[in-house]
């Protein structure tokens, strides 16, 4: 569901200007709906009100290694250590949300940053892991997007005993590794209904379909790697590189006309509060400086590849 939430709101970017000139970016686009009684009012709390506080409220997704999860009650992951760096830079402490991920990622933002939920649930300041796509901006005006803090690539994990001829031909890919062709006859795990999911769905002749083994997140997808139960894996680079287990290999191959094979992660904020925006993007841009935010990756055993900013 995360990814469908994710896809959705890639693609909707993707796809609404494609046919526009660039300096036309937003000059013929609508922006989305706004449900009855969300006008562009003032919500939530100003940069002066969270300082006073001393505290920095940040919506994270729930159950979602390496990024944000809970552990005994400890929250962990690379967006945790995010969270950290956009707290610290305003001398407060974080507090962290854990959240459901929607339908789509026009839901989430309205959910957690623009209006709230249906239970009156008050919005939080900042949301994390959110994809960045120039166009999808124009499409939901109550929310700024910055603070860009990596980039996600699609990979494909497989087993070495599956491809025993594969070797590393450069930093990215190996040759005789498993690319999507492959999947005509080898077995591959995918997040249900996420990006790598539609893609392979959609390979002419829908000849991989009978081959793709649908799991409901990553973590299982990898699991089912692991025990040999699949032959591969594809998904986000971070959550392959995580969830691989011993005898499991990584690699980037091209993926022809894969439009969404990589997008840049960044942070939400309401419209309403730009002067906090610019204060956690300043905080995003000091850590990429300074190799904080490559060590958060690095600490849970990730390749960090910075925004293209």
């Amino acid at each position: 569901m995360r990814h469908r939430a994710l896809f959705t709101g890639l693609a909707a970017g993707a796809f609404a200007l494609a046919a526009l000139p660039v300096f036309a970016r937003c000059e013929n686009v609508t922006p989305g709906p706004r449900p009855q009684n969300t006008a562009r009012e003032f919500i939530g709390e100003t940069l002066d009100d969270i300082v006073a506080r001393g505290t920095l409220n940040i919506a994270v997704y729930e159950n979602f290694p390496p990024y944000s999860w809970e552990e005994d009650g400890t929250p962990k992951g690379v967006d945790i250590e995010v969270g950290r760096i956009l707290a610290d830079s305003l001398g407060v402490k974080p507090v962290y949300r854990f959240v459901q991920a929607g339908e789509t990622m026009q839901t989430d933002l309205m959910t957690y940053v623009w209006r709230g939920g249906v239970l009156k649930e008050p919005v939080s300041n900042v949301m994390l892991h959110v994809p960045y796509n120039s166009e999808f901006t124009c499409l939901v005006e109550q929310v700024v997007f910055t603070g860009q803090y990596a980039q996600e690539i699609v990979a494909i994990a497989y087993r070495r005993d599956a491809y025993p001829d594969a070797v590393q031909s450069d930093a990215l890919r190996h040759e005789g590794a498993p690319v999507p062709a492959y999947f005509r006859f080898d077995t591959v795990a995918v997040e249900n209904d996420s990006i790598s999911d539609f893609y392979l769905t959609a390979f002419p002749g829908g000849q991989i379909g009978p081959n793709i083994h649908r799991f409901p997140d990553m973590a299982k997808a990898m699991a089912a790697l692991n025990t040999g139960e699949v032959m591969a894996a594809m998904g986000p680079r971070a959550q392959l590189q995580f969830g691989a287990g011993e005898g499991v290999t990584i690699h980037q191959p091209p993926l022809a006309g894969f439009a969404l094979g990589s997008w840049t992660l960044g942070i939400a904020v309401h419209h309403s509060h730009r002067d906090l925006a610019y204060a956690l993007d300043d905080a995003i841009v000091a850590a990429l400086a300074d190799g904080r935010l490559e060590k958060a990756y690095a600490d849970y055993g990730l390749t960090f590849t910075p925004p293209q900013r």
